[in-house]
């Protein structure tokens, strides 16, 4: 059993954002043709791609691809939230061209609730759901009745029982999926203690329980190393909860939007997010 250094963790306010080689160079002409068929269309009308983005990974990544997109003639204006509701009520009214905030199911709440009629252009990134621990390195040091911490925020409490499943800690019903909660464990052959709260509290909580299930933006806000304090992380290979760039429906083929597709998933891009997150963001491509 390691011990984590003290002293890392601070207590976090109201609640963070959870709720995820080089650019290939085209030819002169290749790069000229692309944006004048950029310049052309409707999102580009006024000569700016105004994207939306919450701050953090959405924001950093986006500021890497900016600066491509300028070499090339693309002007994009970031326009920075710190909230999911603002973003797309603003690309809803028109003020926006573009966001890059959320994940796809999240997305179809939003749809559900509101009506807007919005499409997923292309995935981007996914921002995995840990367990984190201050005290053990990996879940095979957790203890008789030890106690683990879940959000009490819906999916995002089967998310972190999901985890749990998939590192041999418990056993779920089949099929349940996101929709579990601690009440629907089968098997707990440590007879650890569940309990819930709210996730952004959680940094805080970590020196009074064995471990908690953190959406790693969590990690990221608080300054701390994913890579350090994860001893389970979500499949790197499920899809479920990939970020998507989204745009409204009429616009959908606006051939700008493919451009920035390019711009975007690129080695130097994916590059960028392996080393500047280490782990608590994942490339989609």
């Amino acid at each position: 059993m390691k011990k984590r250094t003290k002293g890392l963790l601070t207590v976090l306010g109201a609640a963070t954002l959870a709720l995820g080689g080089c650019f290939n160079q085209a030819s002169e002409s290749t790069a000229t043709s692309e944006d004048e068929t950029a310049t052309s269309s409707g999102l580009l009308e006024d000569g700016v791609l105004k994207i939306g983005v919450t701050a953090g990974p959405h924001e950093d990544i986006f500021e890497l691809v900016k600066e491509r997109a300028a070499a090339d003639g693309l002007d994009i204006e970031l326009v920075v939230f710190n909230d999911y509701i603002a973003p797309n009520t603003a690309l809803a009214d028109g003020e926006l061209d573009l966001n890059s905030i959320q994940t796809g199911p999240y997305l179809e709440t939003v749809i559900a609730d509101t009506g807007y009629e919005f499409t997923q252009a292309f995935e981007n990134i996914t921002i995995p759901m840990g367990i984190y621990s201050e005290q053990y390195d990996t879940v095979d040091e957790l203890q008789e009745g030890d106690t683990i911490a879940v959000p009490n925020t819906p999916s995002q409490e089967g998310r972190a029982l999901l985890v749990l499943e998939r590192a041999g800690v418990i056993t779920l019903p089949e099929g349940l999926g996101i929709a579990a909660t601690v009440d629907d464990i089968e098997e707990n052959h440590l007879n650890l203690n569940f309990i819930t709260g709210d996730p952004a509290q959680f940094i805080a909580q970590l020196p009074d329980v064995a471990a908690a299930g953190i959406n790693s933006n969590y990690i990221l806000d608080a300054g701390l190393s994913a890579e350090e304090l994860a001893i389970a992380m979500e499949d790197p290979e499920d899809t479920t909860w990939v970020n998507w760039i989204v745009s409204r429906t009429e616009d959908a083929e606006d051939p700008v939007i493919a451009q920035l597709e390019e711009y975007y998933k690129t080695d130097e891009v994916k590059t960028f997010i392996e080393e500047t997150f280490k782990g608590a963001v994942v490339a989609s491509w």
